[in-house]
């Protein structure tokens, strides 16, 4: 099914190469795209970063090729960049962090502009030293809003244990596991994680999860969120609910952004860069204003109230 998707994108991409310029002749631009793996909110954030970029180029009468490349795991991400700077691209979008940690790294001697999306804490992913040739949005949101929306709609009260599952691998995971963690101990919650590094563990993990928690907790993890039907049908079998950071419809409740909205967001950056407006350093990480969403259906299913407000 992916490899399915996988052919369609590259498809789609294409056609848009052709409507965009005749097919055959040069573009004004070329833009490398590294997106860590093939999920929904990944997918949604590159579709908004195209569709953005191409427009605000459209009207200063310029053209842009995409060079769109899945790495599918961390560890291929620099052979994914490694392709985009020897084809000596004018700018790279990095979605996700370990896409823009290996874009960063690549382009320290060449200095092509690099925008990352879907990174939740950039000072955290560089040690606060973000380079000068990066830039981009991030996906974070108010973990203490988080939490209350749990407690709140939850009922949960002063030793209710609130599992979080995430991957090791994925430094944003462990920084917003901290995180949330803090939040809900602050009223008392009990917070476990139940980590895996493999998704072959995933399953298991899921399982320990919800025999042990009241409630469950999803990061904005790329490598769960491409999995997460697991935790879902698992999770929603042991009516135990899930809140994601991410949204997705495993979630009975999410207070999340919306991921093609940041990537147009990101688009707009690359066109104020690549027109010779703003470099990299002069532009802030930009965040997005989240919204609440409750899924009526899981939450009739769970026995969940959902808030008339």
């Amino acid at each position: 099914m992916k490899k399915i998707v996988a052919v369609l994108m590259a498809l789609v991409l294409c056609v848009g190469l052709c409507t965009l310029t005749a097919c055959g002749e040069k573009a004004d631009y070329t833009v490398g795209i590294c997106q860590l793996m093939e999920h929904e909110s990944l997918d949604k954030a590159t579709e908004g970063f195209i569709a953005a970029l191409t427009a605000a180029l459209k009207e200063e009468g310029k053209t842009v090729k995409f060079d769109t490349q899945v790495a599918g795991d961390p560890n291929l991400c620099p052979t994914v960049i490694n392709t985009l700077t020897a084809k000596n691209v004018d700018l790279i979008m990095a979605n996700a962090t370990p896409a823009l940690l290996a874009a960063a790294n690549g382009t320290a001697k060449n200095e092509i502009p690099v925008l990352g999306t879907s990174v939740t804490d950039y000072n955290d992913t560089f040690k606060n030293e973000i380079p000068k040739n990066v830039s981009g949005t991030s996906d974070a949101v108010p973990f203490d809003e988080q939490a209350k929306m749990m407690i709140e709609s939850l009922s949960l009260k002063s030793g209710d244990k609130v599992g979080v599952i995430y991957c090791t691998n994925e430094s944003n995971s462990v920084v917003q596991y901290e995180a949330v963690k803090a939040e809900f101990e602050k009223s008392g919650i009990v917070v476990k994680a139940h980590t895996f590094s493999d998704t072959t563990e995933l399953q298991t993990v899921a399982n320990a999860a919800a025999a042990d928690s009241k409630a469950i907790y999803v990061p904005s993890d790329n490598t769960v969120a491409d999995n997460d039907s697991v935790v879902g049908t698992i999770c929603t079998d042991k009516k135990v609910p899930v809140y994601t950071s991410y949204g997705g419809k495993i979630c009975y409740a999410s207070l999340a952004i919306d991921y093609y909205a940041l990537g147009e967001e990101t688009g707009k950056m690359a066109a104020e860069i690549l027109l010779g407006n703003k470099k990299p350093e002069d532009i802030e990480i930009k965040t997005l204003t989240p919204s609440v969403t409750y899924n009526e259906d899981l939450c009739a299913q769970l026995g969940i109230t959902v808030p008339q407000k």
